[in-house]
């Protein structure tokens, strides 16, 4: 048996699996496009068909076996790898590698028959039946003791088949069942919290267990935070979380070290890096991947899809630490979850598959490769569609491939950027628990809103978590960073002391890894830094918005501060409003640097206007032809002059724009020189001119 519970140890430094004897490590000499293949939802005459399809669509990477546990093990007793063979030898045979998945992601009716402990609880203690995924226990025994037993088969049944290229560990862990709150969960959790506190005094003072009389005696005493009647314990949420996410992990390290004894390929899984997914750390994740993959889809939901997609590809080439990654899932057109699944428009296809491409993809993989007759997804687009190869979105897709074709050389080389944005899963956790101040600010809202002045102002942004190496970049915004421990603090103050310029918005720094309120006013750990005090929160009432004194004039919204400067200047001060004269923006002359706080939530064109004052300050200076409508990104070959750099634009707005370039257009195969064309809602990538490169 594996054990789990432990959490893993978190290192900036991601494993390098080249450095691992006998590993092979992930790469290409060109960019992939790639996709989900579920043969076993066709006939087998299907099948071919299918793949002469994708040698003309340019496919070269296909995942395969993702949900195959029930059709390689029909039964506990009885494999049938028959179909699987024949599958793997017909992609090798027309020269399609495979991304192998060990069927994990979720258990058959057989399983859950015979070992119904292995299904979820819920918050409310319900039990979660199957007949949808993942209706399994993180925490199960018996859940990883069969599924090791399954992945041992398959790793050794294909660990070196010539068709094979990547392993693909589960699919989407915690997609489904991230929060277990059964009995087993509870043991393993009280496990967890032996490993990291020692001593139940230790979890009471963590948790504040003074408070509403909860101090425990000892942990057998300890649940998960089922529904209570009142507000749970917030520490003790926060730690369930924690453990939560590792406990996802250990799945995927006990898979990874079952195929690692079996094979030499490279490993991942597809991290779902995302709006609506806030219930794993993968920055504890992506040190255990060979090569960071990621899903990602248009939320319609969203005031801006196009700009949460960029933050999610620059989050996920910052889980990579810079490193090339996969998009392992994106859709063609609509997805089949949400309330109103919105169609891509023309072009839109082409432009979010590029965004994913500029910001560091080298492989661009759609869910999936025919679209399901049948199925909880059957309405979900797909790269061959139910219309077939007479339509706009085959069109789209033979397009993708004949660019990704005409870009031999862009594979490996990476996005570089002289600002930083600091993101914590963590804090996300404790940011949005109950009972804070104002339940109008939303925390991954603070973070996109700050995302999005960086984008419209035309600047390439590394996300990094707190209390990474800072050293290289001139500016480091810290978005509502409520949760923040001593040490992190401490790198953004050496930051700024050695030169660096930070902006820090409101309610950031508040309390420790414990969620506990550091005392002598706000905002606590950058309090030092930012040269200010906060006395008290005023938010403001839904639809109450300030007016700010002087030009360039804006409002804020939901959230302002009594603020007293303790070496800070006041730069913007709130105009209106019972704390009319306050400072809404400061800044701060601290070492050789300057420390900027936003201490009100300021409309987007307020703090656009601020983030640019803040870049131009420190020297910063945007992409030419970049701005709120134009995406203008640069990939460059590492080491430097060792082949092409390349220019991404991507046009979002209703009008042509021109922006300064020399080179060849991939495209149009035009030459460039020296403005670009760019018509309204298209991409166009410049392989730069050596005048151009730097």
């Amino acid at each position: 048996m594996v054990q789990v519970g432990t959490p893993p140890v978190w290192s900036h430094r991601r494993v390098d699996p080249a450095e691992a004897p006998g590993r092979t490590p992930w790469r290409t000499d060109h960019p992939l496009l790639g996709c989900d293949y579920n043969p076993e939802q066709w006939p087998r005459e299907v099948w071919h068909e299918d793949v002469r399809l994708m040698r003309e669509a340019g496919v070269e990477l296909v995942a395969v076996n993702i949900f195959g546990w029930a059709e390689v093990q029909p039964a506990a007793d009885r494999f049938a790898f028959d179909r699987l063979d024949e599958v793997l030898d017909l992609l090798h045979e027309h020269r399609i590698g495979v991304n192998l998945g060990t069927g994990t992601a979720s258990p058959p009716p057989w399983l859950t028959t015979a070992y119904p402990q292995v299904l979820p609880v819920a918050e409310d203690g319900t039990t979660r039946w199957p007949g949808g995924r993942q209706a399994w226990c993180p925490s199960s025994p018996v859940f990883r003791e069969l599924s090791l037993a399954l992945v041992d088969r398959v790793a050794s049944r294909y660990g070196r088949h010539p068709a094979l290229r990547l392993w693909h560990v589960s699919n989407e862990l915690g997609g489904h069942n991230s929060l277990c709150y059964c009995d087993v969960s509870a043991e393993a959790f009280r496990r967890w919290l032996r490993e990291r506190y020692g001593r139940i005094e230790a979890v009471n003072e963590a948790w504040g267990t003074s408070f509403w009389s909860q101090r425990y005696g000892t942990f057998e005493e300890i649940l998960p935070p089922r529904l209570t009647l009142s507000t749970p314990n917030p520490g003790q949420a926060l730690d369930f979380h924690r453990f939560s996410s590792d406990e996802l992990l250990a799945q995927h390290r006990a898979e990874a070290e079952v195929i690692r004894t079996r094979s030499p390929l490279p490993v991942t899984t597809n991290l779902m890096v995302t709006a609506h997914q806030r219930d794993m750390d993968y920055w504890d994740w992506a040190p255990h991947l060979d090569v960071v993959a990621n899903d990602h889809y248009l939320d319609h939901r969203l005031a801006d899809p196009a700009a949460e997609l960029a933050f999610c590809a620059d989050l996920t080439r910052g889980l990579a630490q810079g490193r090339p990654w996969i998009l392992m899932e994106h859709a063609t057109g609509a997805v089949n979850w949400q309330p109103v699944n919105i169609a891509k428009q023309p072009g839109e296809l082409l432009r979010g598959s590029v965004a994913h491409l500029a910001r560091g993809a080298d492989a661009l993989c759609f869910f999936q490769w025919r679209a399901s007759r049948q199925g909880a997804e059957k309405f979900h687009s797909a790269m061959l569609p139910h219309a077939g190869t007479d339509s706009a979105t085959w069109r789209e897709v033979l397009e993708l491939g004949r660019i990704l074709r005409a870009l031999p050389d862009l594979a490996g080389t990476r996005v570089s950027a002289e600002v930083a944005l600091v993101f914590s899963y963590e804090n996300w956790w404790a940011a949005d628990a109950p009972n804070r101040p104002s339940e109008l600010v939303v925390h991954l809202e603070q973070v996109h809103q700050a995302y999005a002045a960086l984008r419209a102002a035309g600047v390439g942004v590394d996300i990094v978590p707190p209390g990474a190496a800072l050293q290289g970049y001139r500016v480091v915004v810290v978005p509502h960073l409520y949760l923040v421990r001593d040490a992190e603090a401490a790198v953004l103050e050496d930051f700024v002391a050695g030169g660096g310029h930070a902006l820090v918005t409101f309610f950031s720094g508040i309390v420790d890894e414990d969620d506990r309120v550091r005392p002598g006013g706000y905002p606590g750990a950058f309090r030092d830094l930012l040269g200010v005090t906060v006395e008290e929160v005023h938010p403001l009432p839904e639809g109450v918005a300030l007016a700010l004194e002087g030009a360039p004039g804006g409002t804020v919204r939901r959230w302002t501060e009594r603020v007293r400067l303790d070496g800070a200047r006041a730069h913007r001060r709130l105009g209106a409003g019972p704390l009319a004269g306050h400072p809404a923006v400061t800044v701060h002359e601290h070492g050789t640097g300057r420390a900027w706080y936003a201490a009100a939530d300021l409309d987007p064109d307020a703090q656009r206007a601020l983030v640019e004052e803040v870049l131009a300050g420190a020297g910063v200076q945007p992409e030419p032809g970049a701005g709120p409508q134009v995406e203008v990104v640069r990939r460059r070959a590492e080491p430097v002059g060792s082949g092409p750099d390349f220019l991404f634009v991507l046009n979002h707005g209703p009008d042509t724009v021109l922006v300064p370039a020399r080179g060849s257009e991939v495209c149009t195969g035009e030459d460039v020189d020296p403005t670009l064309e760019v018509p309204a809602g298209a991409v166009r990538i410049v392989r730069l001119s050596a005048q151009e490169q730097s």
